[in-house]
């Protein structure tokens, strides 16, 4: 029998309207959709960090420098950044099963591209492809819970979902440790293709569509368009600072083909462009949204304290909290010439305290409260890497970095879950996928700028501290500089091919030596970001949602008063 629209009932209606999950029921069905999704954040996370340890098999394998090094991390962060805003409305508009659904499958061809690539101008174009599933694939996450779970359930799934992204960051390593040194570095991407099947078959029978209530009409293009610039404005600049040089040119430039021939370094211009792109964002973004029309990112969600100070902590804290897995693996098997699975393995702690952490982390979150809970995850975060940066020497013993290990995850399974329920503990339903898509693009900017940061101290210092190790060896000038280069370029990779030869052995200790300093730098420098971090916590607040709050019935907050 059909219904007719007048006999349509009101849970019917909001049931449509995207209002209320389309069934995930009250038995195992939406539990086992939790799994799957899970799966699919697991396993754009885990790419995050499963290249680190392959990074200097590849470098080896493809002949790509230190800085494209960090184009293939941080070229996937930043598509990822760029894009998370866009993803997060479309999530409303056509439905968040869907654009989860496509998501999974611009990943999974990412990584067959990436795993066939012969060069590292194709690998980074690759991790570009992977940036924008992902880019669908993490905000829409979020979303769905946010639609699908209510009360302390909601909190357990955002538990599970940051634990998920605490764990697999971890184990990324480990995983692609294995898959490079028993078969190839390119399984470290090929190996998202049975996963991404397992995906997409779960979500079809497994998680039901949701909406948002009111999506709108129409695309903001120049705002995607701004933020896209802005961010990799930046980033580039960060990235290519060092070897373009940060103001005057110091080598020939090519962008696009094109020769520079400009004293001036094309970084200071990419560092303006992105900055004026930004801010012309902001003022883009607020008049649409004084106009009624629609926008990529809606300020008045700023209005809500929590979703406001909570996105500002969270770029602060990513900002230290995974810039150091850049470091670590490049030390390990450059320094103490490790394989890449002995890398992973040491690194296991780490996913064993974030895993640790989810056991307990909602439990103490439902006594003591979620920013206690927040605030003990970022000190237990800092105090892991301090005690890495001390561990840190030539002659480092592998076991001395098990403990500060093991205390940073689990200060990351403490701190993500909690955190990311401040954030979104108040934002309104129906632009659930605009808001997790915010929460997202502020720790991906983070993450991206502490890639950048880190990466920049961490080759500075080396090639600083190499040429003071030098300066007292008898080397020809012109052979320390050869030396020089070929540590940073290959960012420690050549060091095992210094240290076969008679004639340089003494300066692979140099060099060794060198790397160590260096990666101690970065571990201040992140531990530094994170107790910023910690201090824009206390800007955060217990939530204050009244009795039928907006955020419950799914309608937008109101704009401040001027």
């Amino acid at each position: 029998m059909n219904d007719s629209p007048n006999k349509i009932s009101p849970r019917r209606r909001r049931l449509r309207l995207g209002l209320i999950p389309a069934g995930g029921g009250p038995g195992g069905r939406k539990w086992a959709g939790l799994i799957v999704i899970a799966l699919g954040v697991a396993m754009i996370i885990v790419d995050s960090t499963i290249v680190n340890v392959a990074i200097p098999q590849i470098i080896k394998d493809l002949g790509i420098t230190s800085t494209d090094a960090q184009w293939v991390q941080d070229v996937y962060t930043l598509v990822f950044a760029a894009l998370l805003l866009v993803a997060g409305r479309m999530a409303d508009r056509l439905g968040r099963r869907l654009v989860f659904l496509a998501g999974i499958v611009i990943f999974v061809a990412g990584s067959i591209l990436a795993a066939s690539a012969g060069s590292g101008t194709a690998l980074i174009m690759s991790r570009v492809v992977q940036g924008v599933g992902g880019a669908m694939i993490l905000p829409t996450s979020l979303s769905l819970l946010n639609a699908g779970f209510r009360g302390r359930e909601r909190g357990i799934a955002f538990a599970v979902w940051g634990s998920t992204i605490g764990g697999t960051a971890a184990l990324g390593p480990l995983l692609g440790g294995w898959l490079t040194t028993s078969l190839s570095w390119r399984w470290a991407f090929g190996i998202n293709v049975p996963i991404g099947v397992a995906v997409t078959v779960g979500l079809l029978l497994l998680v039901p569509e949701s909406r948002g209530r009111e999506p709108g009409r129409g695309n903001d293009v120049l705002g995607a368009a701004l933020t896209a610039i802005g961010l990799a404005g930046i980033v580039f600049a960060l990235i290519e600072g060092r070897s373009d040089g940060w103001w005057i040119r110091t080598r020939p430039v090519s962008l696009l083909g094109i020769n520079v021939t400009a004293r001036l370094s094309p970084v200071p211009v990419a560092a303006v462009i992105g900055v004026a792109s930004l801010v012309a964002f902001a003022f883009v973004e607020r008049r649409r949204n004084r106009r009624g029309q629609a926008v990529l990112l809606d300020f008045r969600l700023f209005s809500i304290p929590s979703f406001r100070n909570g996105n500002i902590a969270a770029a602060i804290v990513s900002l230290g909290e995974f810039g150091i897995l850049f470091a670590l693996p490049l030390w390990i098997q450059n320094v103490l010439g490790l394989t890449a699975f002995d890398t992973g393995l040491i690194l296991l702690p780490l996913a064993v305290g974030s895993f640790a952490a989810s056991g307990f982390g909602a439990q103490v979150g439902a006594t003591r409260g979620a920013l206690f809970v927040v605030r003990l995850g970022i000190g237990l975060e800092i105090a892991g890497v301090l005690g890495l940066g001390l561990a840190v020497s030539a002659r480092t013993a592998p076991w001395e970095l098990v403990i500060p290990l093991f205390v940073y995850g689990v200060g990351i399974g403490l701190a993500t879950a909690q955190l990311t329920g401040v954030v979104l503990a108040d934002v309104p339903v129906s632009q659930s996928g605009q808001g997790s898509g915010t929460q997202s693009t502020a720790r991906q900017i983070g993450s991206a700028l502490g890639i950048a940061i880190l990466g920049t101290i961490l080759f500075s210092v080396l090639g600083s501290q190499l040429r003071s190790e030098l300066a007292g060896s008898r080397l020809p000038p012109a052979v320390q500089a050869s030396i020089i280069t070929s540590v940073k370029d290959s960012a420690g990779a050549s060091i095992p091919a210094l240290k076969a030869k008679p004639v340089t052995a003494a300066a692979a200790a140099d060099a060794q030596r060198a790397l160590s300093t260096a990666t101690r730098w970065a571990a201040a420098s992140a531990a530094g970001f994170l107790m910023v971090g910690l201090a824009a916590s206390l800007s955060l607040g217990a939530s204050r949602r009244p009795p039928g709050d907006p955020a419950e019935s799914g309608q937008a907050p109101r704009a401040p008063r001027s």
